[in-house]
């Protein structure tokens, strides 16, 4: 299932770019770990906290913290990737200088660092790296080539038609089986293919541009290249006319159809997945979830022998849009003219070390990872965290036990899940095995393409296969924390857990209202709208009675309608597609209040530091996760495709609802910041 949930939750595009992030302008990373706790200078007190609090707390430092050329976001969370990838060029740099064992983790990282940052080597190829790929795309003359091209650039990382790989059995938790989804766009989702408006048409006009000057790069004449650019956008509406939007992905029941291969042959009957399945390298299968049935069957409608150009053009256009990162200045200025100055704002992109920093982590991260935390992830560190874990879970446990609308049926199996989780910190017991990766200096494409082969058949592999519960999804070096309902487990990489989400020399209140209630967050994903459809072991059933159910979704409304109200130039967000984030950063603060007044028993009263109280301290450090900035572009993307709230709306929502920031800060009703109606699940 594709349902993993971060905590930080950037667009996914953008977190990307925030994994290189460098270049800050305002108060920079030594600045922000000089002081071990609220630093006042980011706070602007002339907005009271019980109006604004995102202002109140983070105004200074939106004020001093402009965005840089090269980013389209700008948040706390950057200047903590940037603080990471400067660890991780050193890192780099030197295994690209030094003498390595051939075949070791430490070649491997150096080689694809070099061959990244070989420019001249990359700008003397230029597109020839993928002559042989072009060459079998044209000579596609039946339906059957046309499959085994299609399991050929899926392999090598190319989006093309639809997704495929291992995934968690909904019904046997401790398995592995197959899944297929939908897939095959380059623009965010349908929406930005079907609707109607102005601001939508001009967008594919533009993309239709971007689509021909590509083409015009790999050779076509001016005007096969814009007839070529106008045959993909026909071909991706057609996908995206039968693609589920974010919304209806959200819903797990929807995405759940479990198929035998002569179930889904029928449901396909011109694709042969027996064919598929061998050119994939995957083992023999019982079953396939297929996400999104009537997506494949529109797939199906398209291939016959009458459509083989459009599929040419379509496949040609995804191996090219996909590699151009990859590829020579001409390939990298055009990707970035349209995905990152036109889709996103930003005005210029980024320095060649950050992406290739960013390529190595994202392709290779494990053997990256394991010597970031050779050299900066202390054990105390992860002690601490564990301990900080431990008493949230206690918090979490405790709530639980005492919810009044909850039934004892559903209370004792929510227990039994709580006590079920899995909290991963730091970085795998078991690091990834790359020994059968071979990476060498160039062509650097090529490093690129083997590298996601490789994690392609890795996963593959998986099927059929008893869950492996060691395996980690994210890489240890990333700013961010996630919890996966199937594995009912927590993953906090070592990235995250340091200044300023988790600094060993601050108090207690500032770290359990930053990286406390990060924690908290993830623990409550596995009772939102999502994560309560799946039990203890991880399978997706219903659990709750039906009054429980009821009485929990009256609840979740409330959420989804305080959320609703927020606005954004002028239009809401949508409320159904941030309900399970607003549900877990509602749960994740109020659990990490409750563990900090747990933990602050038996203590002497909490010290007034700098005129702030505890309660304060705890409530300025939650907010001060979302500091941030973002360019309209970047964010009108997030309310259309992330099932997180824009960063002020996090910054507000969940205070606004809690009695105890309002006493905090003598709030009183009718304030902006004290609301009318109180949503409370937890």
């Amino acid at each position: 299932m594709r349902g993993i949930s971060g905590a930080l939750g950037i667009l996914a595009a953008a977190i990307a770019a925030l994994a290189t992030v460098a270049g800050s302008s305002g108060a920079g990373p030594e600045s922000a770990a000089a002081v071990h706790g609220i630093r006042l200078a980011d706070m602007d007190p002339s907005v009271p906290a019980c109006q604004d609090f995102n202002l109140h707390a983070n105004g200074g430092w939106i004020k001093a913290n402009p965005i840089p050329p090269d980013r389209a976001y700008w948040g706390v969370d950057s200047l903590l990737a940037e603080q990471t990838q400067e660890k991780l060029r050193g890192i780099l740099d030197r295994a690209s200088k030094r003498s390595n064992p051939p075949g070791s983790d430490d070649q491997k990282i150096g080689d694809f660092y070099s061959a990244c940052m070989d420019e001249a080597a990359i700008e003397a190829r230029g597109a020839a790296p993928l002559k042989a790929e072009l060459a079998a795309i044209e000579g596609i003359a039946t339906v059957d080539d046309l499959e085994a091209e299609i399991a050929r650039l899926q392999l090598k990382g190319v989006n093309a038609v639809f997704q495929f790989g291992s995934e968690q059995d909904r019904r046997n938790a401790v398995e592995t089986m197959a899944g297929a989804y939908q897939g095959g766009l380059s623009l965010p989702e349908r929406g930005y293919y079907l609707n109607t408006d102005e601001a939508s048409k001009k967008l594919r006009d533009q993309y239709v541009a971007h689509v021909a000057r590509m083409f015009a790069l790999l050779g076509d004449g001016p005007s096969k290249a814009g007839e070529n650019a106008q045959e993909v956008l026909s071909f991706e509406t057609a996908l995206a006319q039968a693609s589920m939007s974010p919304v209806e992905q959200r819903d797990v029941d929807k995405t759940d159809h479990r198929m035998t291969l002569a179930e889904l042959d029928r449901l396909t009957p011109h694709f042969s997945w027996t064919a598929y399945l061998q050119r994939m390298g995957a083992p023999p299968l019982a079953a396939v979830n297929v996400g999104q049935p009537e997506f494949f069957q529109a797939v199906d409608r398209e291939l016959n022998a009458e459509r083989l150009a459009a599929w040419k053009n379509y496949l040609r256009w995804h191996l090219i849009t996909t590699s151009a990162p990859s590829l020579s200045t001409a390939f990298v200025d055009e990707d970035f003219d349209f995905f990152g100055r036109t889709m996103r704002g930003t005005t210029e992109n980024r320095a060649r070390w950050k992406r290739c920093v960013s390529a190595t982590d994202r392709l290779i991260g494990f053997a990256l990872g394991k010597a970031y935390v050779r050299d900066y992830f202390p054990p105390e560190a992860k002690a601490r965290v564990d301990a900080m874990v431990k008493n949230l879970i206690a918090a979490l446990r405790a709530d639980l036990a005492t919810l009044p609308w909850l039934g004892e049926a559903s209370r004792k199996a929510a227990i039994a899940k709580l006590d079920a989780f899995r909290p991963k910190i730091g970085y795998p017991d078991k690091w990834r095995d790359y020994s059968a990766l071979t990476i060498d200096r160039g062509p650097y494409v090529l490093d690129v393409q083997r590298a996601t082969e490789f994690e392609n058949r890795r996963d593959l592999a998986k099927i059929g296969k008893p869950m492996d519960r060691t395996d980690w999804w994210m890489t240890p070096p990333t700013v961010d924390a996630n919890y996966d309902p199937q594995k009912n487990e927590l993953e906090f990489p070592a990235g995250i857990l340091q200044p300023p989400f988790f600094d060993p020399q601050a108090d207690d209140a500032y770290n359990y209202g930053d990286i406390g209630a990060t924690i908290g967050h993830e623990m409550t994903h596995g009772f939102d709208d999502q994560g309560r459809k799946f039990d203890a072991q991880g399978n997706q059933r219903d659990w709750w009675t039906p009054d429980d159910v009821k009485n929990y979704e009256a609840r979740a409304r409330c959420v989804r309608d305080q959320y609703a109200s927020y606005v954004f130039e002028g239009k809401n967000l949508n409320g159904d597609l941030v309900l399970g984030e607003a549900i877990a950063d509602f749960g994740g603060l109020v659990i990490a209040y409750r563990a900090y007044v747990a933990s602050r028993k038996g203590k002497p009263p909490a010290a007034t530091i700098d005129g702030l109280t505890d309660d304060q301290r705890f409530f300025l450090s939650y907010a001060y996760t979302w500091a941030h900035n973002v360019r309209p572009e970047l964010a009108r993307i997030q309310m259309n495709t992330d099932p997180h709230a824009l960063s002020e709306f996090r910054a507000i929502g969940p205070p606004s609802t809690m009695p105890e920031f309002a006493k905090a800060f003598g709030c009183k009703a009718g304030d902006p910041m004290v609301r009318k109606d109180l949503c409370q699940i937890w």
